[in-house]
């Protein structure tokens, strides 16, 4: 699903260089669960920026599902991240005068999708995540754990073939963070490919396996479950 060989980001002004990631080496199959761990400023939020193909890298290569991102124009760009990445954000990122209804059709209507099609797709994925009944209430209306379920409604309205969260659970409380832990391991059982980078040393044990980022480096590989070998074709990885 994703491959990085040796990518680097480097950022400059007219003073410094900083390399936020180098040398940086990740292979995460079709369907796996991985959560990215490491102190802040180690690099990985600029590692989901690149995953998420919000911005560029300096060098290397970073293959998503077959596709080859190097030299992509902002227009292919934009339209690879609309149909294969679904993301969820710490903050929710929820309109507040939309009821959950419109805050899950705002990205379907960037797709193009028309009126039936996205209203199956909003009603699908509110189902998913237990919220049939509220789709006309107001983000206000809900509690911490059910603002991120819309949230992860929304990703999942788009059918994405990977799921990128961005400590999903950092605004809520633990009971209300091991409710949202189990809907993603619900969705991950259901096929979709999941990196979520997290804080939490209890929520990243329970991902299938556990990337730490150090220095915009990946330094340690902890695995739950048997990964097969990756092939060395990029274009090969499912």
């Amino acid at each position: 699903m994703l491959r990085m060989n040796q990518l680097s980001k480097v950022y400059r002004t007219h003073m410094i260089e900083t390399h936020a990631l180098r040398g940086f080496d990740i292979h995460v199959r079709d369907g796996e669960f991985v959560a990215v761990t490491g102190p802040s400023g180690s690099g990985k939020t600029t590692f989901l920026n690149i995953a998420g193909l919000l911005e560029d890298f300096s060098g290397g290569e970073y293959w998503l599902d077959g596709v080859d991102t190097r030299g992509l124009d902002d227009n292919k760009r934009s339209r690879l991240r609309n149909e294969k990445i679904g993301f969820i954000f710490q903050g929710f990122n929820l309109i507040p005068d939309l009821n959950l209804f419109d805050n899950v059709d705002v990205p379907l209507r960037y797709r193009g999708f028309n009126a039936a099609e996205r209203k199956k797709r909003i009603e699908d994925a509110l189902a998913r995540v237990g919220l049939s009944s509220r789709m006309k209430h107001y983000p206000a209306e809900l509690s911490g754990g059910q603002q991120q379920r819309v949230a992860i409604a929304r990703a999942l309205a788009g059918s994405p073939r990977l799921l990128l969260a961005d400590e999903p659970t950092g605004n809520l409380d633990s009971q209300m963070a091991r409710g949202v832990m189990e809907l993603l391991e619900e969705i991950n059982a259901q096929g979709t490919t999941i990196i979520m980078v997290t804080h939490d040393p209890e929520l990243a044990a329970r991902s299938q396996r556990n990337v730490h980022i150090i220095d915009g480096q990946v330094t340690d590989i902890s695995q739950g479950a048997t990964l097969h070998a990756v092939s060395s074709n990029p274009a090969a990885v499912a």
